[in-house]
């Protein structure tokens, strides 16, 4: 570990270890002071009185911070908020009563809570949905997912797949997307404890992979464990390039650094020892970071059809934009070849973006949660529709 990044870590333990808790209120303050030079200097922001090749639709408003989305073959809407419910749009209407609500021991406290959201590939046949919440058991903030069946719009648990999840205040990860292998993949943060990012035998700063009935699959890096990969610190995105079908995900830095990486099985991505451009031998540095600016990416598309296909498209909260990523391969490696930086200022924070079976993308707000500035009916889910669509 190079000496910066020891310092770094061994500072955050302290801190932790100190309070008894964890060092929220410095990196906090680090990263405000990131954002605030993101936030007023991007001279390739795009989307700001520019004219887009999408029209801009109100699907729902008045929200509680709309956390993940997912539509079904039938074109039903399903997300989650994440103060504890999820809830579905029908025929282009918002139904007033939930899905369902979080039963104890379910919490939702700083970014914790009902987080992602998943339907399963055979949904139209078994009706399973996925969650990802926060729970607290004996004292102790953890993480679990969920399976529950879903008919005539509420739902019911069926079983808990995996638990125990690191958890905290912060860095809970949360993400979770079926992948072309069928198999569920799950983010977990590190819960501000950046070593646990590193032990392979802990599930915190990684990305999991479970079968659907929340088995292991006989192939995954770690036998008989969940770890994917790991050396992450708080990933909040994963999308799968048509075509080739690679694994991307977005993570969070510690102050800035925020990461664009190509996920592989049994790799390490670094933290706490490297981020940004630091090299560091068997591990795997970003194909793109944000510098000294902050992103604070979560949610991500690819975009398979309309004006934008083939972007990579991430939601960013305390950017307050979305990033349009052009990728192309070179020896082999996939490369990031130009950003557009979309929406600057207009929506506020942006959890999630999701492209819909029509080529709509799907734009969630997060401006109620606890960081951001509200205005008149936030939170919302926005619709863009190419404009080539009749």
């Amino acid at each position: 570990m190079g000496a910066k990044r020891f310092r770094s870590a061994v500072g955050i333990l302290a801190l932790a270890l100190a309070a008894g808790g964890c060092s929220l209120a410095d990196d906090m303050k680090k990263r405000k002071g990131d954002d605030q030079t993101a936030v007023s200097s991007s001279p390739e922001a795009a989307g700001r009185g520019e004219a887009l090749p999408y029209r801009q639709e109100v699907v729902a408003d008045r929200l509680d911070v709309p956390w993940a989305i997912e539509i079904a073959p039938d074109g039903t809407i399903f997300f989650t908020e994440r103060p504890g419910v999820v809830r579905v749009i029908r025929e282009g209407k918002l139904v007033k009563e939930p899905v369902i609500a979080m039963p104890s021991p379910f919490v939702s406290k700083g970014e914790g809570g009902l987080l992602g959201l998943a339907l399963d590939p055979k949904f139209a046949d078994n009706r399973y949905m996925y969650v990802y919440h926060t729970y607290e058991e004996k004292g102790q903030t953890k993480n679990r997912v969920l399976r529950l069946v879903e008919r005539n719009d509420k739902a019911t648990l069926d079983k808990v797949l995996i638990e125990g999840l690191p958890g905290s205040t912060n860095h809970n990860g949360g993400r979770i997307k079926f992948g072309p292998d069928g198999y569920l993949y799950i983010t977990a943060g590190d819960r501000y404890e950046p070593p646990l990012a590193q032990d392979t035998k802990s599930l915190g700063g990684k990305i999991l992979r479970i079968r659907s009935d929340g088995s292991i699959p006989a192939d995954n890096p770690f036998p008989g464990s969940a770890v994917y990969s790991y050396g992450h610190r708080n990933p909040q995105g994963l999308a799968w390039q048509p075509g080739t079908g690679k694994l991307f995900a977005s993570e969070h830095g510690q102050s800035a650094h925020d990461e664009l990486n190509v996920i592989e099985g049994g790799a390490n991505y670094g933290w706490p020892n490297i981020e940004g451009d630091e090299t560091a031998p068997q591990m795997i540095t970003p194909i793109a970071h944000s510098g000294t600016t902050t992103w604070a990416p979560s949610g991500m598309t690819f975009v398979t059809r309309g004006p934008w296909k083939g972007s990579l498209l991430a939601a960013n909260l305390r950017g307050e934009q979305m990033i349009r990523f052009e990728l192309s391969e070179s020896g082999g490696l996939r490369k990031v070849s130009g950003k557009q930086f979309l929406f600057k200022g207009q929506l506020g924070r942006i959890r999630d973006v999701y492209e819909g079976p029509d080529g709509s993308l799907y734009v969630l707000t997060n401006n109620r949660d606890g960081r951001g500035a509200p205005k008149e009916g936030d939170d919302k889910i926005i619709r863009l529709v190419p404009e080539t669509a009749k």
